[in-house]
């Protein structure tokens, strides 16, 4: 294979539960790439962004992914999760193609920095724009032509800190209103880049922020916003594949 049809991956695991947007609940296997064209403030995978991190990485080609795959689902087709880092940056249209001949699903999330055509034979793609607490700078017109795709489901999930983040995701929110928002509130607490140890992760914290981000929206009867936590978090904390 070409090396440039190689796919950087942090790490391969399931099937587990989605555990945030509108698939929550949803028996999925996670297909991590590794990079990341960001650097958000609160980032809570590390370990697929960080260059600290890049000698777990792996550069794999397409059949050993999908036989990876393959093994974890036991051949049973169900939703494939392409996360990251940014997986946009990889070339994953092979990928694609591949386990849609054998009729599994894919679902993607990005911030929308870049806009890839083999978007298109997604079933899901999950838009997030990065809210001022992340220090991170959106491209509007990318994130346009990524909800502009009519032949995939797509959907806004901005993660919330604070009111400015709120403010920006109402923001969002108006600026596309054809496409349902999600709102979660932020993970503050970054993983340590050794997943043995603690990550002092503050759940009462998170609790806290989610019962604000419900009030919040309630006060300003935003009622077609859609708002969940993350569900994974609540059950596994920060732990890595999961």
């Amino acid at each position: 294979m070409n090396a440039a049809e190689m796919i950087r991956i942090s790490e391969i695991f399931g099937p587990t539960i989605q555990g945030e947007g509108m698939l929550i609940g949803e028996p999925t296997v996670f297909v991590r790439t590794a990079g990341c064209d960001f650097r958000c403030s609160w980032c809570d995978t590390l370990h697929a962004v960080d260059s600290a991190s890049r000698h777990t990485w792996r550069l794999l080609d397409v059949d050993t992914i999908w036989a990876e795959v393959r093994r974890l689902s036991g051949g049973k087709p169900l939703t494939i999760s392409l996360s990251g880092g940014n997986p946009a940056i990889q070339p994953l249209e092979a990928l694609l193609q591949k386990g849609r001949q054998e009729g599994y699903r894919f679902a993607m999330e990005t911030q929308g920095s870049l806009f890839k055509p083999w978007f298109a034979q997604l079933d899901t793609l999950v838009v997030s724009p990065k809210p001022p607490s992340s220090n991170m700078e959106n491209d509007w017109q990318t994130i346009s032509r990524c909800l502009a795709l009519s032949s995939v489901q797509t959907i806004l999930k901005i993660p919330v800190l604070d009111e400015t983040d709120y403010q920006f995701a109402r923001m969002a929110g108006l600026r596309f209103p054809h496409v349902q928002t999600f709102l979660q509130p932020v993970n503050q607490t970054p993983p340590p880049l050794d997943e043995t140890q603690p990550d002092g992760l503050d759940m009462d914290d998170i609790l806290n922020r989610f019962r604000w981000l419900v009030e919040r929206c309630m006060e300003d009867q935003w009622y077609d916003v859609r708002l969940l936590p993350q569900l994974h978090v609540l059950v596994w904390g920060n732990l890595k594949g999961v």
